[in-house]
């Protein structure tokens, strides 16, 4: 890896951050980018490449479950989206 090649990551992920909290958004999305999206990227295109279709999403929804047991600038975690695509939030009382 080359210096500039570092450098232009580090500008991607970090820029000017300034604060602590800047840092740690930079770093978590570095991380997200490098254990999730890239590697689904790769597998979506091997799909694509065999001939079948491929749909994308990012899930961003804050579940109201999450209030007050993950950080305020924790948006979805991941496997949030399960409780949604199978109908949890339409179920009445607990399950």
């Amino acid at each position: 890896i080359t210096s500039e090649a570092v450098d232009r990551v580090y500008k991607e992920y970090m820029g000017d951050a300034e604060s602590p909290a800047q840092v740690r958004d930079g770093l978590l999305d570095a991380m997200g980018d490098l254990f999730f999206v890239i590697p689904a990227l790769e597998v979506a295109r091997y799909h694509r490449d065999a001939g079948n279709p491929v749909y994308f999403y990012e899930f961003q929804h804050r579940p109201s479950s999450a209030d007050g047991v993950v950080p305020a600038f924790v948006k979805a975690d991941h496997g949030a989206e399960i409780a949604f695509v199978f109908g949890k939030p339409f179920l009445a009382g607990d399950v």
